[in-house]
């Protein structure tokens, strides 16, 4: 279960000109770890959008931790990674055009 582990007094707000009220929160991972991420909520009844993973720690505490080191500067920073997240390509995987080489390249045996 997913808790609030430091809720940010300032505003942040987007490109767009939206403002957000930002808190970071933590949950156990299956493994025993915590992992946390900021949430961002608007704050004039619009619509809250979230980061993906932003840390791993040990512990509930050390996830505590972290999260009172964030500066504006980095929520300003997570709020760009949660509206326009990064999206992976996986490249397309390499076809050969044929299935062996020229006939002039092969290796010859004997005299």
């Amino acid at each position: 279960m997913a808790v609030v582990l430091e809720k940010f007094p300032q505003e942040i707000v987007g490109r767009d000109g939206l403002r957000y009220r930002a808190q970071a929160v933590g949950a156990a991972t299956a493994d025993g770890l915590w992992e946390g991420w900021i949430e961002f909520i608007q704050t004039h009844g619009g619509s809250s959008v979230r980061t993906a993973r932003e840390t791993i720690q040990p512990n509930r505490r050390d996830s505590a931790y972290w999260a009172t080191g964030l500066t504006t500067v980095y929520l300003e920073g997570a709020l760009e990674r949660a509206l326009h997240p990064l999206l992976r390509r996986e490249p397309d995987a390499a076809e050969p055009f044929l299935d062996e080489p020229a006939p002039g390249n092969r290796a010859r045996r004997g005299p």
